[in-house]
């Protein structure tokens, strides 16, 4: 073992991760999906994920004024909209309809639920945390959604 630099070792540790998608609403109720590799969940009972968003992103502006976020668990036949939702701004364009992914009204606050997903659990955004430039949102778990017949993507599937 031999000490080096933290980008070094990151890189060469970090896959395979799963990737999530989190879903957000802007102020004009445009919805936000970003990729996300930097999640976890922080609690069983109640149900909770936190989620990590640097602050110079679109989404953290959103997430900020709308407190709640649908945390999308993206499928094998996502990869081409996690690829897209991961690398292009929504302040540009409305990266929902580009994917062209169907998607139903959640039950909580009507985010959306992606059909193509294997999971969707939808948060309301209980506390936050500055991480330097970025802000952990953790959101209590309201409803869940599944589809048992999905693959789950993983962060090597994107490359």
């Amino acid at each position: 073992m031999k000490r080096i630099e933290f980008s070094e070792a990151n890189a060469k540790t970090k896959h395979p991760a799963k990737v999530v998608v989190a879903i957000v609403k802007d102020k004009n109720g445009k919805f936000n999906p970003i990729t996300l590799e930097w999640y976890m969940k922080t609690s069983i009972k109640p149900p909770m994920f936190a989620i990590s968003i640097g602050h110079t992103r679109y989404s953290y502006e959103c997430i900020q004024q709308n407190r709640f976020f649908n945390l999308c668990f993206p499928s094998k036949e996502m990869i081409e909209a996690t690829k897209l939702w991961g690398s292009k701004s929504g302040r540009d364009m409305d990266k929902l309809e580009i994917a062209g992914h169907d998607w139903f009204d959640g039950r909580l606050a009507k985010y959306p639920i992606i059909k193509d997903a294997k999971a969707t659990f939808e948060c309301q955004v209980i506390t936050q945390v500055k991480s330097g430039d970025h802000t952990i949102f953790v959101g209590e778990v309201k409803y869940s959604w599944l589809d048992e017949e999905k693959e789950v993507q993983t962060v090597k599937d994107l490359m």
